[in-house]
């Protein structure tokens, strides 16, 4: 018996234009800061989703504690839709399911949005639960580790749904490049999949094989999500692409060679898209082609870094790919997580 991924949904929040957003708003949020334009331009995003659109409102004086409360209303509908339309795409009810995992750092409530939607989704009394907070970036892959784990032990569907709202951490304007390429990169979605119990050989789907992590906390400062008084704001280190080339090549042949594959096997690369320089290192040092980094470019560009949903876009992207899938996340730590998908 194993977990096999049998469902995935989405919900995005308002498109907003890349430049639309440069010229209304981050022109003059930045104005001084010679090198923003070129970043914003650089970024490799040319749409992406805000419940906080920049043109509309100006929420960087926002508290945190008003934060929380626009997360909450904007979340729970976003969150609803997108496990709606997985459980759909299993075939399943919202009663069969026996754990519901949700991966956020972007926003926080008590009840949280797992016991929120699950009474809003009609999930079972008994049903349970699991918060997966603060991991960013990289936490849908050891949420799906996570989900797996109960599937194939339990023999019960599980959700993992991952709900991420950058736009309403947007910083007050301050002169430090990092900022620029946070507000140039991130952007808001849902993303949720089902996992369901399975054998090989049935057909249903992408079993999930094996996932191998790998941590850095020599550089740990080098990516931080600090809760300020104004909202989480994001330092980045431009030495992160260097130090993700030091890794992923052993992080991939660890999860590969579990299984008995080569680089040369693996049919479709669901690679986080943490911005173009990330998947240049991840292309160069596998060896891989520019065309089979395509659907995480297009992510990119389409949707921006949506963090820890990111990787669950790219992964339905690659839905009609026939043979082995990997899917790849990074982020603070700094730390690569990686998941191995094969058609059960």
């Amino acid at each position: 018996m194993s977990a096999v991924l049998t469902g995935a949904g989405r919900a995005l929040p308002t498109t907003i234009d890349q430049d639309a957003a440069w010229d209304g708003f981050f022109a003059d949020h930045y104005a001084g800061v010679r090198a923003a334009r070129r970043v914003f331009a650089g970024s490799g995003v040319r749409r992406r989703h805000a419940v906080a659109n920049p043109l509309d409102e100006d929420i960087s004086g926002w508290s945190t504690g008003a934060r929380m409360q626009r997360y909450v209303q904007e979340a729970l509908p976003l969150g609803k839709q997108a496990v709606a339309a997985a459980l759909d795409d299993a075939g399943l009810a919202p009663g069969d399911v026996g754990l519901f995992a949700v991966a956020t750092c972007t926003g926080y409530a008590t009840p949280g949005l797992d016991i929120r939607l699950a009474s809003d989704l009609g999930m079972p009394p008994g049903l349970q639960r699991l918060l997966v907070g603060h991991m960013g970036c990289y936490a849908a892959v050891p949420g799906l580790a996570a989900v797996g784990d109960y599937v194939t032990a339990r023999s019960r569907p599980a959700v993992l749904l991952c709900c991420e709202l950058t736009s309403l951490h947007v910083q007050p304007p301050v002169r430090e490049l990092d900022q620029v390429v946070a507000h140039a990169l991130f952007s808001d979605a849902a993303a949720a999949v089902v996992l369901q119990p399975g054998r090989a050989g049935r057909g249903q789907g992408r079993r999930l094989a094996g996932v191998v992590a790998r941590t850095d906390p020599s550089t740990a400062d080098h990516m931080t999500w600090d809760v300020t008084d104004l909202g989480f704001r994001m330092g980045l280190s431009p030495r992160v692409p260097d130090v993700l080339s030091r890794h992923v090549g052993d992080v991939v042949q660890e999860l590969l060679t579990g299984a008995g594959l080569r680089i040369e096997d693996v049919a479709g690369w669901a690679v986080h898209p943490g911005g173009p320089r990330i998947l240049d290192v991840v292309r160069d040092h596998l060896g891989l082609a520019e065309e089979q980094l395509a659907a995480s470019r297009h992510v990119l560009a389409e949707h921006g870094n949506c963090s820890s949903a990111t990787v669950l876009l790219v992964l339905e992207e690659l839905a009609d790919v026939d043979g082995p899938v990997v899917a790849m996340a990074f982020g603070p730590g700094l730390t690569l997580y990686a998941a191995l998908l094969l058609p059960s």
